[in-house]
């Protein structure tokens, strides 16, 4: 079932209610070099079906969405993945930088109060993933939803944190990101590290997905005889799907990616598991089906 909120759409897959909440949607970067192994031919051949939701044609640049998803569970209510959040200092990532828009207002409008969350899922610990964890309060980053508990990736932890040199040091906006969005939710006890995998409730569970980041993890949903995989980055591009050994230029293990990516893919085909990305825009959504050495798109949520 689907109906309409003030955001976009909301659906019920069995006993959840999932909602859409969109922080920004709009042109990011040139497709090649967001997905440089596909190659202009792909994007060419399948202009027609990209655009306008994923490319625009025009100029060549990828269409993508900073989006949460709020679930709505036996009573529990997950955030997954917060954006970029506002006032950030991001010198490496322009569009991010002290970015300021009007997310808290779009969950309101969702009817989700911060107050009421009970869990937060970052799929990793990128910028626009751990964003709105905080907000700040009298010149301290504090924690944006007061009462959750913050399911954080344990190795992506080790590694965008001091222990591992936030992410040995590369860039700056790491150790940036971990400051200002991570480290305030450990400071308030709120943080729980997971790894492996990790059971929310009895239709909600984290799994590792290592490649993007050592910690990359997707959250399934399986309620009834509807199932979801919410995969976060594993893509970023419809392309991917027809491809999934064409990584992203964010990936930090390609080899690794594209073997999540595969496996990932190929239970959602199986399974008929609606895949959910964290960046798509249009629907959002995809069932996906085994086409060739890839696989092929069914239907659009």
């Amino acid at each position: 079932m689907i109906m309409d909120n003030a955001n976009g759409n909301s659906m019920v897959l069995g006993d959840v209610e999932v909602i859409r909440v969109i922080e920004w949607q709009g042109p990011f970067g040139p497709v090649t070099d967001l997905v440089p192994d596909a190659g202009e031919r792909m994007w060419k051949d399948n202009e027609h079906w990209l655009a306008p939701d994923h490319l625009r044609a025009e100029d060549g640049r990828a269409v993508m969405a900073l989006q949460t998803w709020v679930l709505r569970s036996g009573g529990t209510t997950v955030v997954v993945d917060t954006g970029v959040g506002n006032g950030r200092e991001r010198p490496g990532a322009p569009l991010f930088h002290r970015r300021e828009g009007d997310f808290l207002g779009a969950m309101a409008r969702a009817g989700v109060d911060p107050g009421d969350v009970d869990y937060v899922v970052n799929t990793h610990v990128h910028a626009d993933h751990v964003g709105w964890n905080t907000v700040e309060d009298a010149g301290e980053w504090v924690p944006a939803f007061p009462n959750a508990r913050y399911l954080i990736p344990a190795a992506d932890d080790h590694h965008f944190g001091p222990r591992g040199g936030y992410a040995k040091g590369a860039r700056e906006d790491d150790r940036l990101i971990y400051e200002d969005s991570v480290a305030p939710v450990h400071r308030a006890g709120q943080a729980v590290l997971w790894e492996g995998s990790h059971r929310i409730d009895e239709h909600l569970s984290l799994e590792a997905a290592p490649g993007h980041t050592p910690g990359s993890s997707v959250l399934r949903l399986a309620s009834g005889t509807d199932r979801a995989v919410f995969v976060g980055d594993l893509v970023h591009s419809p392309v991917q799907i027809l491809a999934p050994s064409c990584n992203s230029c964010f990936c930090a293990d390609p080899r690794q990616a594209a073997a999540t990516r595969r496996r990932v893919l190929g239970r959602a085909a199986e399974l008929r598991e609606l895949v959910v990305p964290a960046h798509f825009g249009g629907g959002g959504a995809v069932e996906v089906r085994r086409e060739g050495e890839g696989f092929g798109i069914s239907r659009w949520a």
